[in-house]
């Protein structure tokens, strides 16, 4: 039984409370982008950028919602390396910062707020006329892109928050982030039993009540892909590499439920979301930057994922 009060092995000390639960700090740029301006950071092609990183499932749902929208040519976009070290999130000698030639993400937040001091994360959505961090808080940011920047998307019909399913997509989503995005580090980065615990059984009475869902209908709110489903992915295709083992989340895998492998293989394989998925990325960032987790660094081999097999969905 872990001593309660004692966060002296959290892998983040200042988001572990007295309990020893992990407690997530909050995005500390919360502006947005607008079409029509009313905000004071109007959107227009070519003024933003995305900092990301493929091996964060924060990160990937703005990867995966600027693919779908078509919005590659209009929003630019850098990803770090997934090996970040005791300064944080770096970028790569060969792929570095375009914009300011930082070494650091943690030199963007300073430029935009000099007295930051808490964890730097990504994603980041930066404006290249002020020169500053407009948002990072990814939920946020995934809105802008489905909405606000229709006028130059590829694909400006897409609606992955359509008007008649918002109140069933904001309940989807309040449990899935508490219990099923968020759950598995809150499971991961317990420091005691008792919060580590509480985090397992949530996390899995949330899994299997969705994958009861899904016996029922091929995505989340019925036949039409929203902003719900996308959300719970960049969970799920990560759930067997990295937190059945890393985060100690193995009551089941994914591939063990009879709904969520095939609904995981179903979404995977829509166009353009296998490019946005990096399993090189992913494995070494969880294995190589918790070190409190994983003090030898070894990134295991396995296992072996199937993503590519008939998802047999399509009847639902």
């Amino acid at each position: 039984m872990g001593k309660v009060g004692n966060v002296s092995n959290a892998q983040f000390e200042k988001e572990t409370d007295k309990k020893g639960a992990f407690v997530r700090q909050t995005s500390a740029f919360r502006e947005r982008v607008t079409a029509d301006g009313s905000s004071g950071f109007p959107a227009e092609p070519g003024r933003y950028h995305l900092y990301v990183c493929y091996a964060c499932p924060w990160a990937s749902r703005t990867i995966i919602f600027r693919t779908l929208k078509g919005l590659e040519e209009v929003i630019s976009m850098t990803a770090v390396d997934p090996v970040r070290d005791d300064q944080g999130w770096k970028f790569f000698a060969d792929d570095p910062d375009p914009i300011n030639g930082y070494e650091y993400l943690l030199e963007a937040y300073l430029r935009t707020d000099p007295d930051f001091s808490d964890r730097v994360t990504v994603p980041v959505l930066w404006d290249k006329e002020t020169n500053r961090a407009v948002n990072n808080e990814s939920s946020e940011i995934i809105r802008m892109l489905t909405s606000e920047f229709n006028q130059w998307a590829k694909n400006p019909d897409l609606d992955l928050y359509p008007e008649p399913l918002r109140a069933e997509i904001d309940e989807l989503n309040d449990r899935i982030y508490n219990s099923i995005n968020n759950g598995v580090y809150r499971a991961g980065f317990a420091t005691t039993q008792e919060a580590y615990e509480e985090a397992f059984i949530e996390l899995f009475e949330a899994l299997d009540l969705m994958d009861d869902r899904l016996g029922e209908s091929r995505f989340l709110t019925g036949s039409q892909i929203t902003e719900a489903d996308w959300r719970f992915f960049v969970t799920l295709i990560r759930f067997d590499a990295v937190y059945v083992g890393h985060f100690k989340c193995n009551q089941r895998r994914i591939a063990d439920y009879d709904n969520l492998a095939g609904y995981l293989r179903d979404l995977y394989q829509q166009p353009g979301i296998r490019e946005t998925v990096n399993m090189d990325h992913i494995k070494r960032h969880y294995y190589i930057t918790h070190p409190r987790i994983n003090p030898t660094q070894i990134v295991p081999m396995g296992p072996v994922l199937d993503f590519e097999s008939d998802p047999a969905r399509s009847h639902l």
